[in-house]
């Protein structure tokens, strides 16, 4: 499989406690841990970068499922929520996706997240090791 485009970021200074920046420059943000996990909760954190990365994903997904379709979307949005858990094997990953689709039925909109999340290559990368739960609102 070619390989269309490649990002690359390094961790610099203390993992969740230091920075993260991208090869180009474009992206350089300072990380810390969240209060909810003792963390100072001053900056972005892994978790959020993930969910920023899915959302984004994830809605270009759907809007391509939806052309094919030919179906018009209004005012939609995507929203990802990711989950750091933790059990006695160590700490895991969980994603909720929220697809927001107003005036469309709730079988078509429920057609849509589903198309989307079986091509979205989050979704893809996550399939059977975080497990995803995807809600869709209409109204």
């Amino acid at each position: 499989m070619p390989t269309l485009y490649e990002a690359e970021v390094a961790s610099i200074g203390d993992g969740r406690n230091g920075e993260v920046r991208s090869s180009d420059g474009i992206l350089r943000l300072p990380l810390r841990s969240p209060k909810e996990v003792g963390g100072p909760g001053e900056a972005t954190n892994p978790e959020q970068l993930f969910a920023a990365g899915y959302a984004a994903c994830f809605h270009s997904a759907l809007r391509l499922a939806a052309r094919e379709a030919k179906t018009t979307l209004r005012d939609d949005s995507v929203t990802a929520r990711v989950s750091l858990n933790r059990d006695e094997s160590g700490y895991h990953l969980g994603a909720e996706i929220v697809v927001w689709l107003p005036g469309l039925g709730q079988e078509t909109a429920e057609a849509l997240a589903a198309e989307a999340h079986g091509r979205c290559p989050y979704s893809k990368a996550v399939r059977g090791n975080v497990k995803v739960r995807i809600s869709v609102v209409v109204s």
